[in-house]
């Protein structure tokens, strides 16, 4: 199966490049990719692609509650019976909006869902991740820890932050002036009852993942409460994990006890996933695409960046 070069070489033997005809050549590639992997496994194929890494400056690239309309038009006309492989590349983006997407392919696929990680699914990418049965990872694509952030401060850092300034003040039952002074500055820059949206952001995070992973990756098991809540501890580990970038590979994630399975072990899998991958990032890379939404019948819900002409 093609690699990333293969794939650019197919595409530049389609067209010249110039946009118009580099954006159809894209398509024709992605799709055709798209269908074979469907016929490979015979299983419904949804990819969900974010483009942050080649365009950062895009708010819009994190997952949010337009998604649902994308995920709603890739589910249409798909036989439901045959289940969900669901790729996901994305940065991570609103736990409410999350959680609704969750609520909405459940309703359609039931438990029959695996998500695919060819390279990137971080933060409420990794929850989504943890809702499906199975995590289908290659060695080099990672999950990420499941902390929130609110407006990208880190909420359990917060917490750990007020409750450092409080010990310092209250030095042994003596209130210490000179840390108040310190500590003044820096508590004054949050706003009123910021730490209690925190300390909510942290619990439905936890409870939201504890959930998936009991109802679906361990559903039936015995032990499935004891493994989810071990999990959702590390996932949500702010000191352990240092920073909320940290990549969380295939071993750290069989480690952890998550249900996942190396593309690897399956050569053929393999190729289509990645070329599909390749597909994917090019469409994303050359195009105004920021955001990709698309089913092995070739139906998508595609977000565009504005281009404005100016006059010179």
């Amino acid at each position: 199966m093609p690699n990333w070069k293969d794939v650019l070489e197919e595409l530049t033997n389609l067209t010249n490049l110039h946009r118009k005809e580099a954006v159809v050549a894209l398509d024709t590639i992605r799709r055709r990719y798209l269908e074979q992997l469907h016929q490979h496994t015979g299983r419904n194929v949804i990819a969900y692609y974010s483009g942050w890494l080649s365009k950062p400056d895009i708010a819009q690239t994190e997952i949010n509650d337009e998604d649902k309309n994308g995920f709603m038009m890739a589910v249409h006309k798909l036989d439901r019976a045959k289940g969900l492989d669901l790729i996901l590349h994305t940065p991570g983006g609103d736990i409410a909006a999350t959680e609704s997407i969750v609520d909405y392919l459940r309703q359609m696929f039931g438990n029959d869902m695996r998500a695919i990680v060819p390279q990137i699914a971080m933060s409420a990418g990794t929850m989504l991740a943890c809702s499906c049965k199975k995590i289908l990872k290659t060695k080099h694509s990672n999950l990420g820890p499941i902390d929130p952030h609110l407006s990208s401060i880190p909420a359990q850092g917060v917490i750990d932050e007020f409750n450092r300034a409080y010990n310092e003040i209250y030095n042994n039952g003596n209130i210490d002036g000179a840390k108040i002074a310190v500590w003044q500055p820096i508590l004054s820059y949050y706003r009123p009852a910021f730490l209690a949206q925190c300390e909510n952001a942290i619990k439905w995070s936890k409870e939201f993942v504890k959930k998936q992973l009991i109802e679906v990756m361990f559903e039936g098991q015995a032990d499935g409460t004891t493994k989810a809540e071990a999990i959702v501890d590390e996932l949500s580990d702010y000191l352990k994990n240092r920073a909320h970038a940290r990549h969380i590979h295939f071993q750290e994630c069989q480690r952890l006890g998550l249900n996942v399975e190396l593309v690897e072990n399956n050569d053929a899998l393999q190729d289509l996933l990645l070329t599909v991958h390749h597909c994917f990032m090019h469409s994303l890379m050359n195009t105004t695409s920021f955001k990709m939404i698309e089913n092995h019948l070739g139906t998508a819900f595609v977000k565009q960046q504005a281009v404005v002409a100016v006059p010179r």
